[in-house]
Parts: structure tokens; C-alpha cells; sequence
């Protein structure tokens, strides 16, 4: 009945596959997209080449479910990174903590901030992030090429971002010269 109703099947199951994980979904975060798995592959294959004797800081900015920074922490070996995982909405972040627990001991290296892009983020990371990853809204507002089921189920925030659809692009790549150490990579969805 739901899913007739037009609900998301997703969000009728309330779990959903991302890469090699298995996420809970509900409409507190976008539903993951096979999108948004290039966009963690590509933040994996950085990580993964820039590993050095420490391990990494990498920070995934409006997490929502939590699904590319715990992609990061369960495909790099175990102890070799810590994600702060950020969102402004502390729903999002109940999820996020919850498919963080789901990984077991590969979720270990999670940290989890509320607060808007970098602003949720210690001092003391700043200049020192290897990897900044987000899936930010991209979306302009009154778009009228948003599908209905998308704007019915999915939460707002999570898609919206000014007149234009990139105000919050422009923050985190303004924010990531700041943030990255020399040689760290930004990887957005847009």
C-alpha cells in the first residue's frame, strides 16, 4: 500500500545497497544512487593512493545516511583512516550512526559533528584533511524538473541549495582550499 502510494521502495524496506554496504533509509536522507558511488570510488582511489605511514583525516560534508564516508572506512584497511562524518540535520546523523554501527570494528574510525559544511568540523583539522567528500544539495530551488516522488519523500534540505541550485557547492569549495592539506583532493557530486 505504501509503495502504490507512490512511497519510495526504499524507504518501504528501509534498507537500501550502496557499494558493499547495506544502509538504512527512511526519509531522513536521500536515498543512495549509483551516482554517488563514483563519487565514493573516486574519494576511495584517492585515499588509497595518497596512504602514508599516518593515518588519513578525510571528512564527508553533509553525510546524510552516512554511505560514502563509511564506504571509505569499510573498503581502506582497518586503522588506516578517520571520516568525520558532518551533517546540519541531527536526523540524518541519527542514521549515519546507526549504519556506522552496522560495520562493526570497521566503523571504529567514524567521527560524527553536527553543524553546516566545514563549521561542524574540529579547529584542528583545518589544513589537515586529506580527502573532503560530499553529496551536497545541488539543486535549485523551484525546480520544476524534480520529480514528484523526489520532492514528496526526500528531505528538502538534502536537495535544495539557493536560486540556483549551487550555493552550497560554492561554500565547500571555498571552505577546501582552507581545510585540505597541500596535495589533499575535494570530491562533490554535482
Amino acid at each position: 500500500a505504501r509503495l502504490v502510494a507512490g512511497e519510495p521502495i526504499q524507504d518501504v524496506l528501509g534498507h537500501w545497497s550502496f557499494r558493499h554496504l547495506d544502509l538504512l533509509v527512511d526519509q531522513r536522507v536521500l536515498i543512495p544512487r549509483p551516482e554517488t558511488e563514483q563519487v565514493a570510488e573516486r574519494a576511495i582511489a584517492f585515499a588509497r593512493s595518497a596512504r602514508g605511514t599516518d593515518p588519513l583525516v578525510c571528512a564527508d560534508l553533509g553525510t546524510g545516511s552516512g554511505a560514502i564516508g563509511l564506504s571509505l572506512l569499510a573498503e581502506l584497511p582497518r586503522g588506516s583512516a578517520t571520516v568525520w562524518l558532518t551533517d546540519t540535520s541531527s536526523e540524518a546523523l541519527d542514521v549515519a550512526r546507526a549504519n556506522g554501527t552496522g560495520l562493526g570494528m570497521a566503523g571504529v574510525g567514524a567521527r560524527y559533528a553536527q553543524g553546516s559544511w566545514f563549521e561542524a568540523l574540529p579547529s584542528e583539522l583545518c589544513g589537515a584533511l586529506d580527502v573532503v567528500v560530499s553529496n551536497p544539495p545541488y539543486i535549485a530551488e523551484h525546480d520544476p524538473r524534480v520529480d514528484e516522488s523526489v520532492r514528496a519523500w526526500e528531505p528538502h534540505g538534502a536537495l535544495y541549495s539557493g536560486a540556483d541550485g549551487l550555493d552550497a557547492v560554492r561554500a565547500i569549495a571555498r571552505g577546501a582550499a582552507e581545510w585540505l592539506r597541500p596535495g589533499g583532493a575535494l570530491v562533490l557530486e554535482i
